[in-house]
Order: C-alpha cells, then structure tokens, then sequence
C-alpha cells in the first residue's frame, strides 16, 4: 500500500446521512481512496435525509468536492448541508473548492466476494457511519450475512481499527452490552454525540465536529475547529479566554 491509504466507510440506516457524507468528503480531499459499502436501509437514509435518488462512485467523489481542500483555510467556512429535511426547506448545494485528490470505489451490499471481504486486501480501518443498532448487533455477534458487516468482522479478525459511529437514542440494555461485546472484540464505539465548546453556530459545524473526531481515530489530518484549548494559529482551539484555558477562576 506504499503511497495509497484506504479506508472502508460502511452506511448503515440509522438518521445520520451528513456524516457520511461529511466524513467520506473529507477523506476524499485529503488524498485516501474510499471504499464504500451501503445497507438499503443506508440507501433509502441518503434518499430521505440528502435527498439522493441514486447513488454511485461519480456522486460520491463529489462530496470531496464539496469538502475541499485540507488546509489552513479549511475550517473557516464550513460547508452546508446538500439538503434540508425531505418535506422541510432545502439548503443550497456546498460550493465546490476543489477536485477531490481521492478516489471511490463502490461495493454492491449483497457481493460478499468484493475485495473488502477478504483479509488479504490491506487498508488502513473501517467506519460505518452512521451504525444502526442492528449493525452494531452484528458487529458484536459476528453475524457476516452481507458485505457491511463481513467487511467488519474482517477488520476485527485482521486487527485493524474499526469505528462505529453509533446514532440511536435513548439505547436499550441490548445496545449496551453489545456495544460491551464489540468494544472486547476490538471495535471503538464512537457515537455521534457531538460537543459544544466551540460554540457552533450551525448544523454543519455540529456534523464537522463528529466528522473531525472520527478522522482523528483513523489517524487521517485535517483542520477542523475541534481541539479544546487556547486559541492558536490556524484556528483550531476553542474560542475561550487566556483565564479559562488556564483554569483560573474569574
């Protein structure tokens, strides 16, 4: 894999459809090939929640597009949501930066024989994003009945990383322990809880804060405004004052 990073990115059909978006962008614009893999029920959450009526490699590498450049400027603008809600007002569409300096490559959900299933195909970790409980379920039990949660298991098996951004709220005791049992198998359960104390001032920035914290656990640059910590050049610290990065009391 010399030069090339790849990364597997699983859409499952838990509400979420930004993140996927979001997250594979921001792949694609710092230079890691894609391979992507969605659930109907992932397909039927891009139609609803991006309003998306088919889905290939040509409009996913798009989304790099929309991400941009990773760069210093990068944050300063956030991108907007494609869509609104289906039946709500509709956002325009991001504005394109730049071409993305990634690569896609699709999977079909039911080919079990895709590259992704095999452990003698070398990458770098898998997300799905977001996880619906019945995927996590199956992380956790190793059911491996279609190539999401094949694909999975094969990064569990290989000891690779492997991110599970769940999106279900409130969790039932089932969720919880199979969020035990996956987290003993080797997966990091990393829900889409975003935080706060950058003091966003909308949606997207709420979506590029959980977008931003999964690039991180997969070890992949970027320049999004989510690191705690005094304000320093290149704008990724928190906007706090010199007093309340210290501690001090006021």
């Amino acid at each position: 894999m010399a030069n090339v990073r790849r990364i597997v990115v699983g859409v499952s059909g838990a509400s979420g459809a930004a993140y996927a978006q979001r997250t594979v962008g921001l792949l694609l614009a710092a230079g890691v090939e894609v391979h992507v893999v969605v659930s109907p029920l992932g397909q039927r959450l891009l139609h609803d929640e991006l309003g998306l009526e088919r889905l290939d490699a040509a409009i996913v590498t798009r989304w790099g597009g929309e991400a941009g450049p990773v760069g210093p400027g990068d944050a300063s603008s956030p991108p907007r949501l494609r869509n609104g809600p289906r039946n709500g007002p509709r956002n325009g569409p991001r504005q394109v930066t730049g071409r993305p300096r990634g690569k896609v490559v699709m999977h079909n959900y039911r080919d079990l024989g895709a590259v992704i299933a095999s452990g003698s195909f070398l990458h770098d970790g898998m997300v799905i994003i977001p996880c619906s409980s019945n995927s996590l379920a199956a992380v956790a039990t190793g059911n491996q009945q279609n190539l999401l949660h094949r694909a999975a298991h094969v990064a569990l098996k290989e000891r690779r990383r492997l991110i599970l951004v769940h999106r279900e709220t409130p969790l039932s005791l089932v969720d919880i322990r199979n969020m035990e049992q996956a987290t003993l198998a080797g997966a990091i359960i990393c829900p889409a809880n975003p935080g706060f104390y950058m003091l966003p001032h909308s949606v997207e920035e709420v979506v590029d804060y959980v977008a931003g914290r999964v690039l991180d656990l997969l070890n992949v640059p970027h320049r999004l405004r989510i690191r705690w910590g005094k304000v320093v050049e290149g704008g990724e610290g928190t906007p706090t004052s010199d007093t309340a990065f210290r501690g001090e009391k006021s």
